[in-house]
């Protein structure tokens, strides 16, 4: 790895440790961009050194906390044991809609549904969102409001689709 690649690392890390805490809290964060610098570190072949790195970074980060998130899931009930001893049975109908909500964010473009995760679910300002994702407050807004209109419009008809016809 050159020189100029390391020291832009480097100077990315209070970035890259702000957006850990936005997504994972201050307790995780630090753990976070060290899996994050190891990782890049670990694939630095694949980075286009005509490019920021900084995207980059927050890429690999974003997508080592959703890994994270899914094996915690994963390894949290393998084989049901709690589950099983659930008394009461969780609201179907708050499962559902999640569900939907899930597919529904699936079928947005990649950069509304990071805009509108990270703006709606994550809580982050149209501002800190924008410097995250490195683009103008005003792109951010624009793919926000775009994404909540497709996600409206998508759970719309799904709800639509799933009543049952009358016969006339």
């Amino acid at each position: 790895m050159n020189t100029a690649i390391r020291e832009a690392m480097v100077a990315g890390i209070p970035q890259l440790r702000r957006f850990a805490v936005s997504l994972a809290g201050p307790q995780q964060a630090d753990d976070l961009v060290q899996q994050t610098l190891l990782q890049a570190c670990s694939k630095i072949q694949l980075f286009d050194s005509g490019s920021p790195i900084v995207p980059w970074l927050i890429t690999i980060l974003r997508n080592q906390f959703y890994s994270e998130c899914r094996k915690r899931r994963e390894d949290e009930d393998v084989e049901g044991i709690y589950a099983n001893t659930l008394v009461v049975e969780p609201n179907q109908v708050a499962y559902a809609e999640l569900r939907d909500l899930d597919a529904a964010l699936l079928k947005l473009p990649v950069e509304m549904r990071q805009a509108v995760i990270a703006v709606g679910w994550q809580g982050l300002s149209y501002n800190d969102a924008a410097r995250a994702f490195e683009c103008p407050v005003g792109t951010i807004r624009s793919r926000v409001h775009r994404a909540r209109e497709s996600l409206t419009a998508l759970l719309d008809h799904e709800r639509t689709a799933a009543l049952p016809r009358r016969a006339a």
